[in-house]
């Protein structure tokens, strides 16, 4: 009996809706590669800090992403993330560095430094990808695309128990405020905006948990293996 092809899935959706969490889950029950492109992202903005380039700096913010080397390996249950050989997997994960990302994101230059990579790193299928333009412009030819979503409340909710978790001192109201601006940017950015892919399908998380949501990735994907 043939082997199930394995496919390419992309799953996009707005800050906090929770695919990064559902798109491991995916990954991990079909034993898929998992790219984290938002972490690429937040490697550029880490690497950029540390180097004194301002994030308004195109040509130099180009030049950094297009001369880093990602790796993504599972470690038990954990995606390791390496980039020219150094862990960067807790770093990228601080606040700082996650608005450092959204600042960087905007900028054409730095997105199509890195479009070849996420590319590359999806070239032999079997890998799930999360992001923000996966769908509709890193991988257009993607047999299964899913649009993750949420209402804002939800998500500010999600991102207030994480922040708790980590001991964070955060306000509710604030971080509804910071989803919306993240939503406005990201959707109204003029290269590669964020946005449902016309065959992508849509998947509303408001209600359901990230295994629920997860379950239902599944249950597609198997249909178009």
């Amino acid at each position: 009996m043939p082997e199930p092809t394995r496919i390419v899935i992309a799953i996009d959706g707005p800050a906090s809706s929770g695919k990064g969490t559902v798109a491991r889950m995916v990954a991990q029950n079909l034993d898929y590669a998992y790219i984290d492109s938002g972490a690429m992202y937040r490697t550029v903005a880490l690497l950029a800090s540390e180097a004194g380039i301002g994030f308004k700096d195109a040509t130099r913010l180009e030049a950094l992403a297009a001369g880093l080397s990602f790796d993504f390996q599972w470690s038990g249950g954990s995606l390791r993330i390496l980039v020219d050989g150094r862990d960067v997997s807790s770093e990228i994960r601080l606040e700082h560095v996650g608005q450092g990302a959204s600042d960087v994101a905007v900028l054409p230059e730095v997105r199509t430094a890195l479009l070849g990579r996420q590319r590359a790193l999806a070239q032999a299928g079997g890998v799930v990808m999360d992001g923000r333009d996966i769908g509709t412009v890193v991988l257009p030819k993607a047999e299964l695309k899913v649009y993750l979503d949420a209402s804002v409340e939800e998500r500010a909710t999600r991102r207030f128990r994480e922040l708790q978790q980590r001991g964070a001192d955060v306000e509710y109201g604030r971080l509804i405020e910071e989803i919306r601006s993240r939503d406005a940017q990201d959707m109204g950015r003029k290269t590669a905006p964020l946005k449902q892919a016309d065959d992508a399908f849509y998947l509303d998380t408001t209600q359901l948990s990230p295994t629920q949501a997860a379950e239902k990735i599944i249950e597609i994907a198997s249909r178009r293996t």
